[in-house]
Parts: C-alpha cells; structure tokens; sequence
C-alpha cells in the first residue's frame, strides 16, 4: 500500500511538474489585472434575477445568479494575458494589464463599465471635448461582447472614438456596416457566412421546403433575414418564419410556431436563436414528441442549456455549426491552478460591493469542485473566440509599440498610445494562431468558417461529431449522419416533389418550392432546369413529348433489306418471270392466229411496258432523291397505258366485228394495222402529256422538304404525290381504258366453235377497273409509308391480272391445243364473221 501511494504521488507530481513556471505568478484576483497598457473585457458573468418592465431607477436591475458559461469565458482573459505577459518576446518590458466587467447580457448593464472604459485614463471622469484625437481613454481596446444583442447599444459610441470593440460572439452581419459601427471587429464569422453554411447544406439534402425560427433580437432578427434572403437565392422556399419573445413570456408565441411548423409540413427547421429562447422552444417541441431535422445556429448548437434538457433525445437530427476553435492545452490546467489559490486564500467577500469594483464578488468562493464548468464543450470552443481576440490585440500593439524580441521603441507608461492607432494596426493583422492564420477582411470579419456537428444521442447523454466543416464551401462527410428516422435514411423535405426530365414547374400560390410539373409537349423542350415555361423549338427542328432539346428531323424510307421491300422485289421478279415465259410462247408462235388475234406485233410491245412496269417499282425503294420522284408515277401509270391501249385496239375490232358484220371484212385488216397503231400511239399520247404535267405542277423532292412544317422527329420520306389531281388523272386514265375495253366486249357473244377474244378482254379489264377503283378509297386511309406498299401491291397485282386473264388462256391454248391455233379457230377475227346464209330458191310447179 505504502508503495502504491507513493507512485500515485509521483504520477501526479510529474503531472504539476509539467505546468510552466509562470504558473507560479498566478494572482487570485479574477477579473482584474494591472498594467502599462489596459484592455477591457465584458463577459455575461451573471445573469438577470430582476424583471426590468418593474424597473423604476436605473440602477434597479438585479444579476445575482452567476453564470458558469460567462465566468468561464472571462477566466479565459486572465489566463490569456497572463500568458502574454510571460512570453517576453511578443511585449518585452512591458505588461499587459485587463479589467472584465459584466454585461449581464442586458443592454441597460452593459452601458456601466463601457463609460467606465471610456474615462479618461487614471480617472473616473469623462472629458466633453470637440476632439478626442488626443483623449486617452482607460482601455486601448475591449474584448466582447458576448451576443448581438449588447452591440448596437454600445458600438455606435465606442465607434466615436475609434476604440477597438473586437467582439468573441457577436455575429449579426448588421456590424459589418463600417459606417455605422467603425471600430467593430469579431474573431467569429458573420452570420452572413453562417447563412451562407445553412442554404448549402439544405441543397446538399435538396431540402427545399424549410421554416425558419429566431429569437426575437438582434442576433435572430438578423439571422432569420439573412438565411430567408439567401434560400430564395439558393431556390429554397421558407414556408414559415416565426420569432421567439425574449423579454416576454414565449410560451404563447412558441405554442403558434410550432402549429404553423406542422401546418406547413415541413421535415426540416432553421433555428437562429440564442440558447435561452431555443431553450424554451425546445422544452415545447420535446412536450409535443415532434421529430424532425434541426438545423442549430452557432449561439446554441453546443450549449448545454438546450442539449442537457430531458428528453433531447427525441426530437430527431440535430445538425450544428459551430466556430471553428481549436484546443487550449493549458487553459484547464490553469484554471485549476487559480482556483486552488483562491481555495487555499479564501478572500472575504463583499457582497456590498459595486458592480464596477468587484463584478462578482460571489465568484471568489470558487473552488477545484467548480472546475467542471471550464470543462464543458461549449467553454472550451468558445474559449478560442476570446483567446484569439486578445492575442490580435497584443499582436497589434507589438507592432504599434514597435516592438521587437528584446524592446518595445514605445513605452505606454510615458507616452500616449490610442486606440485609434491600435485599430489601424488590428486591420492588418496577419497571425497564425494555434495553427489557425487570422486576418480580418476591410469588415472586421475573419477568414475563417466553421466546423459542423452532429447531436449524438446517448441516453440522456448528447456528445458532439464532427461530420464536415464551411470555410466559403461546406464540405460534409455524409455517411457520418446518423438519420434518426424509420428507415435510417435521408429524410425529405419538399413541398413537391421534383419535377422528371423534360417538365417544367407551374408554381401553385406564391411559393415557388410549391408547384405542379407540366410535361413539354411536342414541339417543345426544356431549355434549363429552372425555366417555368417549355421553349418553342425553331424552324426547322421539332421535339418528342418531354424533350431537353430540339433535333432535326430524321427520315425513314422503304429500304432494299426490309421486308416489304423484299417482299416486293421478290413478286416483281415471279411476275417478271411469268412474261419471260409469255413471251417466249408467244415468240415461238409468231405469226400464227393466235398471236395475230392477240396484236401481232403490239403484243410484244404489251409484254414489254408491263415488264417495263415491274422494273419501275424499284422507284419505290430506297433513299429517295430528286430523279426518281420525278420517274416514279410517270413510270408507274405510263407502261400500264401501253398495254392498255392495245387491249383496247383489241376490243375495237370486237366491236367492229359484232356490231358492224356486213362491213367488218373490209375494214379488219386496216383496224388490226394501222388503227389500232394510231389508237396505241394516240392513247400513249394523251398519257404522256398527263405525265409531263404532273411532272410539270409537281415539286421535286428537294423542294417538297423545303416546304415542309417541320412538325416530327421522324418521318417516313416518300416522294411527294403532288398535284393530286393530276396524280388522279393519269391513274384515271388508265382506268378509263379499261372501262371502254370492258363496255365494248362484256356483251359480246362468242364465235361458235372458235376462240372467245372477248372474254379474255372482259376479264382482265374488270379486274384492272375493280383493283384500281378499290385503290382510291385504300390508299387515303394509309400512313405515307403504305401508300407507297400499297400502290406498289396495286400495281404487281393489276399487272398479274392482265398477264393471268389476257395473256395466260392463249398461253394454255399455245401449250396444252396447239392443234386449235389454225385460221378456222380464230377467223371471224381475222377474216369477220361468216355472211348468212340465203335461203334456198323454190321450185317451179311442173304441170302434169
């Protein structure tokens, strides 16, 4: 045992061993330190057990409850100048004295030690002067305040005399206005960047839909207006913003907060506040067991007022911003050191005393049991604020006093320095502090931002993690997050959810967050993500449904390896066969009857324009171009005419023969030669011309695409069928043919005991008449890509009509009786009918 006691003992005497020796010089007294050059300090001390609407003189304002946060962080003056005074390169010769008051963090305290800073110097009196240029006041500089709250009541008169207010809390960007508060500097961002930080880290989540509390005072005041102005900025719509009374009872306003939060459904709340209202608000919102992710300002996102109330743990996410501070190894150790001296020395208090004599007198009873409270982690960031502020203003007068590491070429004690002069200096203030390089902009803010936490819940138990850090760009480590909802994952805040690709937003009411989506029709496109309207395509270039851009158009047409092409090559080629094989028949059989009844010569002139038609349909396929839309339906209805003609010239000489036998045999010979010629040529003729005017009227196809309404994406390109009426016309043409060969043969009788030519002709013509009629109707109902199958089909299959009902039964005669194929079978079309038979004489009577 004995040995044992003897290690701790050496364990801790090591661990005391380890403090610096200026440890040793360590005075008892708190709040006040003598020196060549004096720097003020104003810290919340204590706290307001008074109600000041009471108030009846001014001095009736009672702060009798010590506050352990503000009394920490003014231990932290002490210490900091204590250390400065040690270091005997950065002021040689020369000590750095401070005087801490309290601010009570009211406006009506805080005036009392700022007029008592502002005396003249060794004095309790103030001069009235026309110029202070010369004045010396009792401080060269004040540190604080805490909050935003104290800085307009203070800042404009400090500003009068130039004195440096270099502030350790204070964040509302309203002090950033040099004209207004010239002598303000802070070593905490302004909430500009803090709002700056909040808008980033809602579009980071596409939180979009928000609401937004402070606390009814400067500090929240202004927050909430920088925040609203910066989210409609950043697309972000606040659905409600409400402000917490802090010198009236919050209750009744916080219960309507909170209604109108849940009326407006939002998943994610922005709270500027500082922590006693955030405090009460939360009291509430852990009463109502409402969730949600709170968004904390830096004025309380690690104070423990808020974090250690009851039942913290169930509000949901907390995500905080705090200053980004970095860690004072000696700080704690010192403070234990002092608070042994002053156990162990135990002043008397004077309870009697003035507030600017002895801010605290209570807090002379502190003992090593109260170290606690300089341990917290709210006391420990803040603690680099105030340490920082009094280190800029010692780096200051090193420079003003012209110091070096051995001497100071001024000496304060026997020459004026102002502190006008130190704020020259303190603006150009460059210093790497603790790792952190700090300078200050032409605003008095620092180039530094903030570092973000998390609420880790555990228990009742809330410690801090940091998940990211803002320094102009927030950078924030995602995964860190531990979402407090059902499924552990981010959760949503939006009044509508976004908008899918090629949709724009029709907002609904006067948010803009609150919108329905509109699909771009055609014709249209979304032309930025933030358009509320769809954008007209230009000329020339068309859009699908829900389109991002606009494109020319693209065009199809009936390519050689599809199947209908396919298809129609292959039909084109077994009809071309089958008058290979007609006219092989009929070439082997020249000049016998039954190819003299059939046209002689015309008939090959017939197999040729119908084979001439097979080939033309080749027109039909592939890319179009402007040579063979000009062929295509000339072509098409040109070679049907010819054959058609002859057939006609045929049914003429069955008409001939039928309707005018007694003088057909003088005539037959010249229809079947030259008139049946001249019908061909005369028929070819007037087709020909009815060819060359729809080539004529008609566009080629370069201009048929000029003139188009660019109205689709894709088209299948045909040739342009234009003038349709000369397109009728020639088809018509050919039908009529037809309808004249029909009504000249459908009556005919056949010859007795011979060929019947008529019923070849009737037949094929009908079937011509009815295919083509049947086309008409058809071909109007069809998309462009099957008028142009269809026709092609049409034309194939009148085509195979004329070859099966005219050519094929004198193919089947030639083939299967070749023995009928004599003059005695056909001659009533080749010679007329036979005359008739007169009646035989009668016999004369003989007389017996």
């Amino acid at each position: 045992m004995d040995w044992t006691l003897m290690v701790l003992c050496g364990i801790l005497g090591s661990g005391l061993s380890q403090n610096p020796p200026w440890f040793d010089n360590i005075t008892t007294d708190l709040f006040r330190s003598p020196g060549d050059i004096m720097i003020g300090g104003i810290f919340p001390i204590k706290e307001l057990t008074s109600n000041l609407s009471q108030r009846v003189t001014p001095d009736d304002v009672h702060c009798d409850r010590i506050s352990s946060y503000g009394l920490s962080i003014s231990l932290v003056m002490k210490y900091c100048v204590d250390e400065i005074n040690a270091n005997t390169n950065l002021l040689p010769g020369i000590k750095l004295g401070f005087e801490n008051y309290d601010t009570c963090q009211q406006p009506s305290v805080v005036m009392w030690p700022v007029l008592q800073f502002l005396t003249r110097e060794n004095t309790e009196e103030m001069d009235i002067s026309c110029n202070y240029t010369d004045y010396k006041p009792r401080v060269i500089a004040i540190i604080g305040p805490n909050n935003s709250e104290l800085v307009p009541v203070i800042g404009k008169l400090i500003g009068f005399f130039l004195m440096p207010l270099i502030s350790y809390g204070a964040t509302s960007d309203t002090f950033s206005d040099k004209d207004t508060f010239p002598s303000f500097m802070r070593t905490v961002p302004s909430d500009r960047w803090q709002a700056a930080a909040i808008v980033q880290l809602l579009n980071q989540f596409q939180w979009n839909w928000v609401s937004v509390v402070g606390s009814d005072e400067e500090y929240g005041q202004s927050g909430q207006q920088l925040f609203s102005s910066m989210a409609n900025d950043g697309s972000i719509c606040v659905a409600y913003q409400g402000l917490i009374p802090v010198y009236s009872d919050p209750k009744p306003m916080i219960t309507e907060i909170l209604d109108h939060i849940v009326e407006a459904n939002v998943g994610v709340v922005v709270v500027f506040s500082l922590p006693n209202p955030a405090r009460d608000f939360f009291t509430e919102v852990i009463r109502r067991n409402m969730t949600g992710v709170w968004v904390a300002s830096s004025s309380w996102g690690l104070d423990d007022v808020v974090s250690s109330l009851p039942g913290i743990n169930t509000i949901g996410t907390v995500l905080a911003f705090a200053d980004i501070t970095r860690n004072l190894s000696l700080f704690t150790p010192y403070v234990r050191e002092l608070f042994t001296k002053v156990e162990n020395e135990r002043p008397q208090p004077d309870l009697n005393s003035s507030p600017l004599d002895n801010p605290c007198p209570a807090c002379s009873q502190v003992t090593k049991a109260n170290m606690s409270m300089v341990e917290t982690n709210v006391v420990q960031r803040s603690a680099f604020s105030v340490y920082t502020a009094i280190y800029c203003v010692a780096y200051a007068l090193h420079d003003l006093l012209g110091c070096n590491a051995s001497r100071c070429a001024i000496n304060p004690s026997t020459q004026k320095v102002y502190p006008w002069q130190l704020l020259q200096k303190l603006r150009n203030v460059n210093i790497n502090i603790e790792g952190i390089l700090l300078k200050f902009d032409n605003k008095g803010n620092p180039n530094f931002g903030y570092d973000m936490l998390q609420w880790i819940f555990n228990g009742s138990n809330v410690k801090f993690r940091a998940i990211g850090s803002f320094n102009q760009t927030l950078n924030i480590q995602t995964q860190k997050i531990k979402w407090h909802t059902a499924n552990s994952k981010v959760p949503s805040s939006t009044c509508s959810s976004n908008c899918e690709v090629g949709q724009v937003r029709r907002v609904k009411g006067f948010q803009s967050c609150c919108f329905d989506c509109i699909d771009c029709k055609e014709g249209t496109y979304l032309n930025r993500t933030d358009d509320i309207q769809c954008t007209l395509c230009p000329v020339g270039k068309w859009s699908t449904l829900r389109s991002t851009s606009c494109v020319f158009p693209v065009y199809t047409y009936l390519d050689w390896l599809q199947f209908e092409s396919i298809a129609i090559l292959l039909a084109g080629i077994l009809v071309l066969a089958s008058h290979a094989w007609v006219g092989i028949h009929f070439f082997k059989n020249r000049g016998t009857p039954m190819v003299k009844i059939a046209g002689g010569s015309l008939s090959s002139i017939t197999l040729l324009s119908l084979s001439a038609q097979c080939v033309s349909l080749v027109l039909f396929l592939g890319q179009p171009n402007d040579i063979a839309c000009r062929l295509q339906q000339p072509l098409n209805v040109f070679f049907p005419s010819v054959a058609l003609s002859v057939i006609l010239s045929s049914s003429l000489q069955i008409v001939c023969v039928t309707e005018f036998p007694e003088k057909c045999p003088d005539h037959l010979e010249n229809l079947r030669e030259r008139v049946s010629w001249f019908v061909v040529l005369g028929c070819c003729g007037v087709q020909a011309g009815l060819c060359g005017w729809y080539v004529k009227e008609g566009p080629s196809l370069t201009q048929f695409l000029t003139s188009l309404e660019v109205n689709y994406v894709t088209r299948f390109l045909r040739c342009p069928v234009e003038p349709l009426l000369n397109f009728g016309l020639m088809i018509g043409f050919n039908v009529l043919l037809a309808l004249v060969s029909f009504m000249s043969t459908f009556m005919a009788l056949k010859p007795p005991g011979q060929y019947n030519l008529a019923r070849d002709i009737t037949i094929s013509s009908l079937i011509y008449c009815v295919m083509w009629v049947m086309f008409i109707p058809t071909y109007t109902s069809l998309n462009d890509k099957y008028k142009s199958v269809a026709q092609a089909v049409v034309s194939l299959g009148s085509n195979v009509g004329l070859i099966l009902t005219y050519f094929y039964p004198k193919c089947q005669l030639l083939v299967k009786q070749p023995e009928l194929n004599t003059d005695d079978h056909f001659r009533t079309f080749l010679e007329g009918p036979p005359p008739p038979e007169e009646p035989p004489e009668a016999q004369p009577e003989q007389n017996h």
